[in-house]
């Protein structure tokens, strides 16, 4: 069979499921109004909680490093990819993070697959939560640790599979932080606690929390008060840049400095989006009302919807995901959004189960009332026009 037409009988299995993506092109900076394909959306979307990705204190940091270091790195953090710029932000992060030290990546997904293919070793043991990003999925699969997948933050079955895995050299307990589709948080008390009772270490994926939650916002650690053997975290949410970072303990980062493939062999993001993401953590450590609006606005849209009669999940986080349920239901009121004027496309398998697609509304603390008003009205009225409501 030629190569192109086999691509494509796969592909038409994919159009016949319902399951075809295509992309989206914005043609405007990423504000709570954006231009999508030619038209005016309210963008409810978006991971750029706090409203910083185009605020212009990044960006005029970020300009006035470009002159100095041009737009790109050009080499691997061990060539020639080392820049002052990504010091200052590993010292930065660091410190607001609370640990010794901390490792930037050129991305989330880079850093964790670079933790999960770099620390445990074979003889050891992974016990990942059902519902884990696909980052720390594929993590685990190109670790020589074995993978043992626990029921979704269910506490009594991580202690089981904890229990019968005491032959094992170690044991990691890896979670997001915040889940990134349901919009709950991992009960890091609880998994810290098992943890110390059945001699296991801790990862924790921090996307999403890090600028949301806390009083500071420094994530799950400073929202339970406990410190994870290992925090991954990305700049692409909250933060409003792009890259990802690990911190932990300076013997953790001079570890993965020598040994982690996705740092070693990845090229070292721009040290103008160091410098913009340096002035985006200076922004965060002082902008608790900010973060404040973003969950009291979160909350508001929560409510509302969950009056109206719709199903949700998540809790306390800037993710609502409104469980719609057949893929092409979903898909539907995607649509019906769109052409309301809202941004917030549908979910599917296979980032979710079948049963559960959805749309996953996110807000930002940008979002005016009268948007996050509109926004209600619409979903009321499509809710009943699909007699989902």
């Amino acid at each position: 069979m030629e190569f192109n037409q086999w691509l494509n009988e796969r592909l038409h299995k994919t159009i016949e499921s319902g399951l075809y993506r295509t992309l989206r092109t914005m043609t405007s900076a990423p504000n709570p109004k954006v231009n999508v394909d030619g038209t005016q959306q309210l963008v409810f979307s978006s991971n750029n909680y706090l409203g910083l990705a185009n605020d212009r204190r990044l960006i005029y940091a970020a300009e006035e490093i470009l002159h100095d270091f041009g737009v790109g790195s050009s080499g691997s953090r061990l060539t020639t990819g080392h820049s002052k710029w990504h010091q200052k932000l590993e010292e930065k992060i660091a410190t607001f993070k609370q640990t010794e030290a901390a490792l930037l990546f050129s991305s989330g997904y880079l850093a964790n697959v670079g933790v999960l293919s770099a620390i445990p070793e074979e003889g050891d043991v992974i016990l990942s939560d059902k519902l884990n990003h696909a980052s720390l999925i594929d993590g685990c699969r190109l670790s020589k640790a074995e993978t043992v997948v626990y029921q979704h933050v269910d506490m009594e079955d991580l202690e089981e599979k904890l229990s019968e895995a005491q032959s094992y050299n170690h044991r990691f307990i890896v979670t997001d932080g915040v889940f990134s589709m349901d919009g709950n948080i991992a009960p890091l008390d609880k998994i810290m606690a098992l943890a110390k009772r059945y001699n296991a270490f801790v990862i924790v994926d921090d996307a999403h929390a890090t600028g949301v939650l806390g009083e500071n916002g420094r994530g799950t650690s400073e929202y339970f008060n406990l410190r994870p053997d290992i925090v991954v975290g990305t700049l692409s949410k909250a933060v409003g840049t792009e890259g990802g970072f690990v911190c932990g303990s300076q013997v953790l980062i001079d570890f993965l400095r020598n040994h982690s493939r996705t740092f070693i062999f990845q090229t070292a993001m721009a040290p103008a989006i160091c410098a913009a993401s340096y002035a985006a953590i200076e922004i965060i450590e002082t902008s608790g009302d900010k973060r404040q609006r973003l969950l009291a606005k979160s909350e508001q849209i929560r409510k509302s919807l969950k009056v109206l009669g719709f199903s949700l999940k998540g809790e306390d986080t800037p993710i609502i995901p409104v469980i719609i349920g057949d893929p092409s239901a979903a898909e539907l009121f995607g649509k019906r959004l769109q052409e309301e004027g809202i941004f917030a496309p549908a979910i599917r398998p296979p980032t979710v189960e079948w049963s559960e697609s959805r749309i996953r509304l996110t807000v930002t603390a940008d979002h005016s009332s009268e948007q996050i008003e509109y926004l209600l009205e619409s979903f009321e009225k499509i809710g009943k026009q699909l007699s989902i409501i």
